[in-house]
């Protein structure tokens, strides 16, 4: 069994309308998401960087049930057709793939 995997999205938006333009994107990818098992875990607005610099507009994480699972988005046929918003949308953004660590605050 694949363990899951967990990716880190931070997102900058164009000025001219790009989280709007976002928002059309999300809509519209969330059914190819859910069909390969994906699903987004929580999303975060930063206000303050209080130790180095980082200043995306939006940053979220969605889990997907394997690294299969999730290369298998970009290659979904209808994702194909919606793609483009996502670029429309974006100044900058990053992609981190994660795995899920506890932390032991006892360590």
């Amino acid at each position: 069994m694949s363990d899951k995997v967990y990716m880190l999205n931070a997102l900058w938006f164009k000025t001219d309308g790009g989280a709007e333009k976002y928002a059309e994107y999300a809509a519209a990818a969330a059914p190819f998401v859910q069909e390969l098992g994906g699903r987004l875990l929580e999303s975060y607005m930063p206000e303050t960087a209080l130790i180095g610099e980082w200043d995306p507009d939006l940053f979220f994480v969605v889990e997907w049930p394997d690294w299969e699972s999730f290369t298998k988005l970009p290659q979904a046929e209808g994702y194909l057709k919606i793609a483009h918003l996502r670029e429309e949308a974006l100044e900058n953004s990053l992609l981190i793939r994660c795995r899920r660590q506890a932390v032991d605050p006892a360590a």
